[in-house]
């Protein structure tokens, strides 16, 4: 079945008397180009499984069961689930059978195995917990791949001198990449905001970048300070660290001296450190 095709989901959506719900961001994906890239930019193979998140009608199902091994997709909204059961329905029964619904919310979710890669048309709302939740699992993913907002996606993938706090926790356990701009008329109904496709490629540990996670928390503890007021020097943010809820013992010569031995200019504010000036920062408090 034809899932990018607006007459077709439109007359889907007419015969079950039902429509997009916005408040779970249900912006159905109705370009073929689009979900090509989608997958070519997964890499996926017959050896990947994979986990979708806001699968809706199915469009995005359907290719993902056509080249991976197997496809465990979350669906928060359990009145459309009979829906994209019945649209699956037209696909062989190998690649059926490939297939796992699982009806929950994909904030809730733990994946239980290893070796998986997240591939999904997201709901723009739930962007930043959502890669929040997947990078800082037991089991992580190798990738993500991603559609999400323009902005949101321009944020993530920007470093130093702009960097935010959701592009410093990316980085600090992967590369994040922008693919490519998916304008509204991609989707049905039309969203009000660009999209765009992105990856995020985890690190291993015998990657370069890698960092161990109890650094990568400390770290964060750390940086969601200082970015709470991003255009304040660390001199300012950091100052009362010792009485924040990170429960960090560092007092202002604390602080000091760890920017001493970190050769990091406390002047400085925080969206201009590199990964590795946080990490050196933090390893030396």
């Amino acid at each position: 079945m034809d899932l990018a095709n607006i007459k077709i989901i439109k007359g889907i959506l007419e015969k079950n008397q039902t429509f997009a719900k916005k408040h779970f961001g249900q912006n159905f994906l109705i370009d073929q180009n689009v979900l090509n890239r989608i997958t070519e930019t997964a890499e996926i193979t017959p050896e990947d499984n994979i986990i979708e998140i806001g699968p809706g009608l199915g469009v995005l199902t359907q290719e993902l069961a056509k080249k991976a091994h197997s496809v465990k997709t979350i669906e928060i909204d359990k009145n459309i689930i009979p829906i994209l059961e019945e649209n699956l329905q037209t696909l062989t029964k190998e690649e059926y059978k490939k297939i796992e619904i699982i009806n929950q919310d994909a904030l809730k979710y733990e994946p239980t195995f290893e070796n998986y890669k997240v591939v999904a048309n997201i709901p723009y709302n739930i962007t930043s917990p959502l890669i929040t939740h997947f990078l800082t699992q037991k089991n992580k993913p190798s990738s993500l791949t991603l559609l999400v907002q323009k902005e949101v996606a321009e944020k993530l993938t920007t470093l130093e001198p702009d960097m935010t706090i959701l592009s410093l926790q990316t980085a600090l356990y992967a590369d994040a990449k922008y693919i490519k701009k998916v304008p509204p008329s991609c989707f049905y109904p039309a969203p009000n905001v660009d999209s765009a496709i992105i990856k995020i490629t985890l690190h291993d540990s015998n990657d370069k970048n890698f960092i161990p996670e109890e650094t990568a928390k400390k770290i964060l503890q750390i940086a969601k300070i200082a970015f709470s007021n991003r255009r304040k020097k660390l001199s300012n943010t950091l100052k009362n660290l010792k009485n924040t809820k990170t429960n960090l013992p560092i007092t202002p010569e604390e602080l000091s001296n760890a920017s001493e031995r970190s050769s990091i200019d406390l002047s400085r504010r925080p969206e201009t450190l590199s990964v590795k000036e946080w990490q050196a920062l933090a390893e030396n408090l």
